[in-house]
């Protein structure tokens, strides 16, 4: 079992105190992962949260999914890099839709922290002054995401060569 004082250093986490963290710590398990292996696939279902201990995880698009085909063969691309106290897979907490992008172990090898959905909306349910600090939190960090992923697209906008 993790121990909740490493969960200090992790931003979704912040403002929760010891007995809060012990508590997200005793719901959760660790899984560990090898450079290459995929952690979760694009466009399937999810249900757990993934927190960086040690190492790096890379996530990735496929533009295949899309479903038409592109003009030449593609491959996936890297659209960031996650490491140590970081949080990928978090929208699986707040819906059960199908992921996003694709995690994969990028160094030689990755310590992860697994938060199942069920089990944190029930600590969530008992109590409700830490699901809104953690959600809040994941809302916040969302937030940067999209403001971050605005500006690269605005910016590969005006880039693109017009269409007259």
């Amino acid at each position: 079992m993790v121990e909740a004082a490493s969960l200090t250093q992790v931003e979704i986490f912040e403002g929760l105190n010891q007995d809060r963290l012990e508590r997200i710590a005793a719901t959760s398990h660790e899984e560990e992962y090898r450079r290459g292996e995929v952690i979760f696939r694009e466009n399937t279902p999810g249900d757990s949260m993934y927190i960086v201990l040690d190492g790096e995880v890379e996530i990735q698009v496929d533009p295949s999914i899309l479903g038409e085909a592109p003009p030449q063969e593609t491959e996936p691309a890297s659209i960031t890099v996650i490491r140590r106290g970081q949080n990928f897979g978090e929208v699986a907490l707040v819906d059960q839709g199908v992921r996003s992008a694709s995690a994969i172990c990028r160094s030689r090898r990755v310590h992860l922290l697994v938060i199942p959905r069920q089990a944190f909306l029930q600590i969530c349910e008992q109590d409700p002054t830490m699901g809104y600090q953690v959600m809040f939190n994941i809302a916040a960090d969302l937030s940067s995401r999209i403001r971050t992923t605005d500006f690269m697209l605005r910016g590969r906008l005006l880039l693109a060569p017009r269409e007259q």
